[in-house]
């Protein structure tokens, strides 16, 4: 049960909340999660998927399911296989993302530096920073043929308190490139297969939802999907109140997400001017700080909120007030 007022808004690392998941799962006698499997293809019988072929540390599977979730993210072999269409909606940037260490004294918040021809975005993880450094799209190879001792020479006049442990990033093999897209499936689902999240609908990394939106398919798709697949198959019918579901935020998120990139991005990364002027959003929100709690909310909470509604969790009786 979540309560009407939300007071705080709480980071996790993707790779915790796995295990948060694994660990809640594990108390369900039919949750079974194979480790070191890749799903390569999908398994189809008169033009309905019933299964997935992997990969796994014993050889090549088949694994056999009333239904296909693809959850494989923006570069979805499920999606791929299953025929689904793509519409790309554009995104002018990748991303560098690194790690520094965290020392004592550091800003204990996640930080944001627009600067002439770069933006970078430092997110605390406690003991280490999560650095995001945006690029214009196509541009990691010139990065890389100016050199790893440029990068961090730019770094450590953007950032001048990191410049002391810059020394940590020894190679290019330190750097992970994230090539930003913006896109969505026409349709999210055929016979026997359903995308959901980033497999369903790529997000630009602004505004960080991209996780929040793929939490909030897998819930409505839950308590749509339960009791159908409890009695049997599920047909395309059921799958269409997935898409009907989620469609919506989605759309309005990256249609946000495209007129950031437009309007702030882009002006960024292409200006030559010594200093940048902040948005006029930018500059209302640091004059009136009541007005926060709306893009706050929005990035928490999400367009249309989601609750876990399947039979088992409408069973369990919140706690009586005392």
């Amino acid at each position: 049960h979540l309560p009407t007022r939300c007071k705080f808004i709480a980071f996790m690392p993707q790779w915790d909340f796995l295990s948060f998941l694994c660990a809640r799962g594990a108390r369900y006698p039919g949750f079974r999660v194979l480790m070191r499997t890749e799903a390569t293809d999908l398994v189809e019988e008169q033009g309905a998927v019933v299964g997935v072929r992997a990969n796994t540390p014993d050889g090549v599977r088949e694994l056999r399911a009333r239904l296909v979730v693809g959850c494989d993210g923006r570069h979805s072999v499920m999606r791929e296989k299953a025929g689904l269409k793509v519409e790309n909606l554009g995104a002018p940037m990748d991303v560098l993302w690194f790690r520094l260490p965290r020392k004592p004294g550091d800003p204990g918040e996640t930080m944001g530096l627009f600067d002439a021809g770069r933006i970078l975005v430092l997110i605390c993880r406690g003991d280490y920073w999560q650095c995001g450094f945006v690029i214009p799209k196509g541009s990691f190879e010139e990065v890389r043929r100016a050199g790893l001792t440029l990068f961090c020479a730019g770094l450590a006049r953007a950032v001048p308190i990191f410049a002391d442990r810059l020394g940590t990033l020894n190679s290019w093999d330190d750097i992970k490139l994230l090539t930003v897209a913006v896109e969505r499936l026409k349709r999210w689902y055929r016979r026997g297969v359903l995308c959901i999240g980033d497999a369903a609908h790529a997000m630009s990394p602004v505004g960080g939802v991209g996780i929040n939106l793929a939490v909030q398919d897998a819930v409505a798709a839950a308590n749509i999907l339960a009791e159908p697949l409890r009695a049997g198959a599920v047909g395309e019918r059921v799958l269409r109140r997935v898409q009907a579901r989620r469609e919506f935020p989605t759309r309005v998120v990256q249609r946000v997400q495209v007129l950031v990139q437009k309007r702030v991005i882009t002006n960024v990364l292409g200006s030559k001017r010594d200093k940048i002027e902040p948005p006029w959003v930018v500059k209302l929100l640091k004059a009136y700080p009541v007005l926060r709690r709306l893009p706050a909310r929005i990035l928490g909470l999400g367009i249309r909120p989601e609750h876990i509604r399947t039979p088992e969790r409408i069973a369990v009786k919140p706690p009586a007030a005392g």
